[in-house]
């Protein structure tokens, strides 16, 4: 099955689309990876995103908006990924959406808001669409993330040691061989916030970490940060930008005086790297194999081998899967699981009380035909280079 995983995290900055065939082997799903492309949100519907997001509010009616508007947004890369990677083969499309809001209150999910209409998808392309993968797992008395966890389970089976997953988006989250899989806290979440709010560097982030190299770490700054209350609850856990908002580092600021957004972004690179390295120690990883948007800022990545001397730290590419890619890759695999009726959920990393079929499913344009019984779960995961070889 050419199935097209459509991705957008929480940094919002562009829609990700990775497309894959997929195809049972016995107790392995064979994933031979066919390409990626990415489109960035225009300039208005990303501010209208940002605005919405918390801490900021919006009207009933700017939900509407945003939902058909990113759905069109999705649609249009689906179309896109059909034609320039499957030659207009594809057989489904998987789209994670946009999270806009993740409910938590005393530790326990209770609810969760993607935005993306699916049907826009499925007009669009013509072809059934998975979306809306969490909400099941939160009824089930999970978290509802990190979803990649079964993906990354999978994928890493028979490597030696204890193998460590690790996503730096918006918010980071890993996932060990025993199923623990869990949000550390801040990706780049917070230096993104830094950035838009000193309106340094001309973009929403800090590109290639360019402010962060030129500035010091202020351990004032650092204490007041690493007292997030949220770092030492224990697993299953989960957060997000209903947290960790520039609300949140303006706090964190107050009183400290004006300080040089580059030592601020330092500061923010340092907290990432200590709360990740403290995580990767907790579930007693031997190798972290890294993937997100946060792998391009050097001075992160820098500072994060530091914190775990001794502990390789390698880019999921080493390992056939492209790291700007790999969450699109991962919902591509949760909808081939969900139209073959399988689960794509492990209850060990969300807490729920059981696995589940994840999603619901959109007809496409020939209506919707589902997959004859389908084969048993897989137990592993082979990343196959569709030239031959496999990883």
């Amino acid at each position: 099955m050419r199935v097209i995983g459509l991705m957008s995290g929480t940094s919002y900055d562009a829609i990700d689309a990775a497309a894959a065939d997929l195809e049972p082997a016995g107790d392995r799903l064979v994933l031979k990876p066919l390409g990626m492309v990415s489109e960035r949100y225009d300039d208005e519907l990303r501010a209208a995103l940002a605005a919405a997001l918390p801490p900021g509010t919006c009207s009933l009616a700017e939900v509407c908006r945003l939902d058909t508007r990113i759905g069109q947004a999705f649609a249009a890369v689906a179309v896109r990924a059909d034609r320039e990677l499957c030659e207009h083969r594809a057989d489904l499309v998987a789209s994670h959406g946009q999270t806009v809001y993740h409910w938590v209150e005393s530790g326990r999910a209770h609810g969760t808001l993607q935005l993306g209409q699916p049907a826009w998808i499925a007009e669009a392309t013509g072809l059934p669409v998975v979306a809306d993968f969490r909400p099941r797992d939160i009824a089930a008395g999970g978290q509802g993330a990190p979803l990649v966890s079964l993906f990354d389970r999978l994928w890493l089976r028979g490597r030696p040691g204890t193998p460590v997953a690790l996503n730096l988006g918006g918010i980071a989250n890993l996932t060990a061989p025993d199923g623990t899989a869990f949000d550390t806290g801040p990706g780049c979440a917070l230096l993104d916030a830094a950035v838009r709010e000193s309106g340094r560097g001309g973009l929403p982030y800090d590109a290639e970490g360019a402010l962060a190299a030129r500035g010091t770490v202020d351990p004032r700054l650092l204490r007041r940060l690493l007292a997030e209350p949220y770092y030492a609850l224990p697993p299953p856990k989960t957060t997000g930008k209903e947290l960790f908002h520039a609300g949140h580092l303006r706090r964190a600021l107050s009183g400290l005086g004006t300080l040089p957004a580059e030592d601020v972004l330092a500061t923010l690179a340092r907290l990432t790297a200590e709360t990740v390295a403290d995580a990767v120690r907790r579930v007693g990883g031997t190798e972290v194999i890294a993937s997100g948007g946060g792998t391009r800022n050097p001075v992160l990545m820098r500072m994060l081998r530091e914190r775990l001397a001794g502990v390789p730290v390698r880019p999921s590419d080493a390992l056939g899967l492209p790291s700007a890619a790999k969450e699109a890759y991962a919902f591509a695999v949760l909808g081939f699981l969900t139209v073959h009726g399988l689960p794509g959920t492990v209850p060990a990393s969300t807490g729920a009380r059981h696995p589940s079929v994840l999603g619901s499913v959109t007809p496409g344009r020939n209506g919707l035909r589902l997959p004859p019984a389908g084969p048993p779960a897989p137990e592993r995961l082979e990343v196959r280079d569709p030239r031959g070889g496999g990883t």
